[in-house]
């Protein structure tokens, strides 16, 4: 039988990037079998320090970039700036995550790169881009968020604000993004011999994440006030509501088939059902029906009649969800010097990704005659 072939065999890939957003990423693309080198500071990059640790090994580390071949380059040296510049000529995609103008400052700009290899596609991973007011501003994922309106939807209460648990502008914002435009300009370079440079900026992807509220901006010209949008916390039908013991009861009951089933099943009163007359008094009686009774009832309750209602489970519980155990979610494994350690799920279909079963090693590598 033949092997099976990946989407991005004969792809290289040289890594640049540190912590979350370009590692991801370059994570994807070698899951769908692209050969990554990630170039690596001598010490190594900052992520390799992050909690929590194996035998002095980071897990987070390990994570996000096992299977590639690792390079040590300081790229301040002019021996090993010509390493990379030899790689560069070879290689496909090069990702960095650099601030605007550190490139150019290494003798590395995108201009510079592209001279030496046309169809190269360069992709710039930043917090605001590389041009633009703010573009050589500092900041983390919450302050992407922060500046581009979206923790302003659902902030908490003044006297505990939410802090996010999901890093969107990391993720959603920089390593996606980043995977989908490489993608395409390899696509177009098939089309046109040319690479590309590309400029991801986290920050851009917040208003994508805000179109319902933008919506609304734009209809009543006037923004949703914080938890005043309807998946934001104004509908009763969509939220989360405490229980009894202390859990929570995901509820997205939009549309009014489900919102029937749900309203049976708490036993809401009938004058109470019809939410749009009154949303709050509607939403404060849920409330309260839910706080009544522990997570077990609801879940045996409201679980079974497909209602969109769901309990809110650990990560403990939902690693061990039936569901999630048949689709191979978490079995991904790292392997650093003989020690077990998880690898980052990906969202790639099976039949594009690596097997899925085979342990992802994680240390030095040669590259390019190192």
């Amino acid at each position: 039988m033949a092997a099976r072939r990946l989407p991005l065999e004969g792809v290289t890939v040289l890594d640049l990037s540190t912590l979350l957003p370009g590692p991801l990423a370059t994570l994807i693309l070698a899951e769908a079998g692209a050969r990554v080198i990630k170039i690596e500071r001598p010490g190594g990059e900052d992520m390799r320090g992050f909690a929590p640790f194996v035998e002095g090994r980071s897990i987070p580390f390990a994570m996000l970039n096992a299977g590639k071949e690792i390079l040590p380059l300081d790229l301040k040296d002019p021996a090993d700036r010509a390493r990379l510049e030899a790689l560069a000529r070879e290689a496909d995609v090069l990702v960095e995550q650099m601030r605007p103008g550190v490139m150019e400052r290494l003798g590395l700009g995108h201009a510079a790169l592209r001279a030496l290899n046309p169809r190269l596609i360069v992709c710039a991973i930043t917090g605001y881009g590389q041009e633009g007011p703010r573009a050589r501003e500092a900041g983390h994922d919450i302050n992407y968020q922060a500046l581009g309106g979206l923790l302003s939807l659902a902030p908490g209460a003044p006297d505990h604000p939410a802090t996010p648990a999901a890093l969107v502008a990391d993720i959603a914002g920089g390593a996606m993004p980043a995977v989908i435009d490489i993608l395409l300009a390899l696509r177009l370079r098939d089309l046109t011999g040319e690479g590309a440079v590309l400029d991801v900026a986290m920050t851009d992807a917040m208003a994508t994440f805000a179109w319902l509220a933008r919506a609304q901006m734009a209809a009543t010209g006037r923004a949703p006030g914080p938890h005043g949008g309807l998946l934001t916390g104004a509908s009763p039908r969509y939220g989360l509501y405490a229980t009894a013991d202390g859990g929570y009861l995901a509820l997205g009951a939009l549309e009014d088939k489900f919102w029937a089933r749900a309203c049976e099943g708490l036993g809401l009163a009938p004058e109470l059902r019809d939410d749009a007359r009154d949303p709050a008094a509607t939403k404060a009686a849920v409330a309260a029906i839910v706080r009544a009774r522990d997570g077990a009832h609801w879940r045996a309750t409201l679980e079974p009649l497909d209602c969109c209602a769901t309990m809110v489970r650990t990560l403990e519980e939902a690693a061990c969800d039936p569901h999630f155990v048949a689709r191979g979610l978490l079995a991904g494994r790292a392997e650093w010097d003989g020690v077990a350690m998880p690898l980052c799920d990906v969202p790639l279909a099976r039949v594009l990704r690596r097997d899925p079963d085979a342990p992802r090693r994680v240390g030095e590598a040669s590259a390019g005659g190192a």
